[in-house]
């Protein structure tokens, strides 16, 4: 929790009044998106986004599973987010474990939709494998490393940039088995397809703090807020869920000029959010790229080194004559380089 002075508060709010808050932005002005891809190697995508002082990792890990009995078509989604103490004191024990509940719930609702599944960001039916037997159980984890206000917004980013980077193997399932059966799979190591990320929604977070209200609060400016809407948006500018924190209460009126603001916001925002990604997954190719030419130029190497030793450019001759000669072990070898065309 940010403890302000009186003069500090009032010199906060009389800013945002102004449309000129603390660190010289709008009322509707992000602070600058950096994001990176495939930070975590063992998860099956992951990204780090950080948006001004708030950093957060988030990762995908797809294993096989079996479908409930209430979907039998369709695959699972789980969302675990973890606040880490080192992050915010405030985080330690109940505090963050509430907090991390409420982020979860928040972000598993923006991803999923309410319980008809309307307005889904992620299509459940593309996890399954075999109607009733098999599919991809998605673990979504997200990790707050560092905390300066607009959580759910750099978490819904997060995992929309680890989606874009996931891959999840193709699999193949025996034809024939009996009902009872468990159908044998055969998961691929080389194909792998990547996940479709062009229904996933960003969540836009408008904060309250006076008369007014903003876009991307810092910590200090969430902590004179009176109430806050969450609205997740997707591409076709269609909302796809709406959550509301802080006890003050917001006039209809005022929610559908937030929930407008909010579909004009993701336009840009979305725009932005994919510049990030493309560049953070195009840096990624060219670190791989880099690996592999590594990787050549060592088996290059290697071979060059075993070829001088096997003798086959360097002849080692004793006591003969020699067109360049260098003492070895006090003249006991010696050694011909040699300068034939055969060479």
């Amino acid at each position: 929790m940010v403890g302000l002075s009186v003069g500090e508060q009032h010199f906060l709010k009389g800013g945002i009044a102004q449309d000129l808050r603390a660190d010289g932005r709008k009322r509707l002005t992000y602070r600058p998106i950096y994001v990176e891809t495939g930070v975590i190697p063992q998860a099956n995508g992951s990204a780090r986004v950080k948006i001004g002082g708030t950093d957060v990792i988030a990762s995908v890990k797809a294993e096989i599973g079996r479908p409930s009995s209430l979907q039998p078509d369709k695959g699972k989604v789980a969302v675990f987010i973890d606040c880490s103490p080192t992050a915010e004191p405030t985080f330690g024990g109940r505090g963050g474990e509430e907090l991390s509940s409420e982020l979860a719930l928040a972000l598993q609702k923006c991803l999923l939709g309410g319980k008809s599944g309307a307005g889904a960001g992620i299509d459940l039916s593309s996890l399954l494998i075999k109607e009733g037997r098999v599919c991809w159980d998605l673990y979504i984890d997200g990790l707050v490393i560092s905390s300066d206000g607009n959580l759910l917004d750099a978490l819904s980013a997060a995992i929309k940039a680890a989606l874009t980077n996931t891959a999840i193997p193709k699999v193949q399932v025996s034809a024939e088995m009996a009902d009872d059966e468990q159908p044998e799979i055969d998961i691929s190591d080389e194909e792998y397809q990547q996940f479709d990320t062009s229904s996933v929604p960003v969540i836009i977070t408008l904060t309250k703090v006076g008369a007014h209200y903003i876009v991307d609060a810092t910590a200090e400016e969430e902590s004179q807020m009176s109430s806050a809407v969450s609205i997740s948006v997707n591409r076709v500018g269609h909302i796809c869920g709406l959550t509301k924190r802080g006890g003050s209460g917001l006039d209809p009126s005022v929610i559908l000029d937030m929930i407008s603001v909010a579909k004009h916001l993701s336009e840009s925002l979305m725009n932005k959010l994919d510049s990030e990604i493309s560049a953070a997954e195009a840096c990624e190719d060219e670190d791989l790229l880099k690996c592999k030419r590594a990787g050549t130029l060592l088996t290059r190497l290697i071979s060059f080194l075993y070829s001088i030793v096997s003798g086959s450019l360097f002849k080692v001759k004793k006591h003969n004559k020699l067109h360049e000669d260098c003492d070895i072990l006090g003249g006991e070898m010696r050694i011909e380089v040699m300068r034939s065309a055969k060479i």
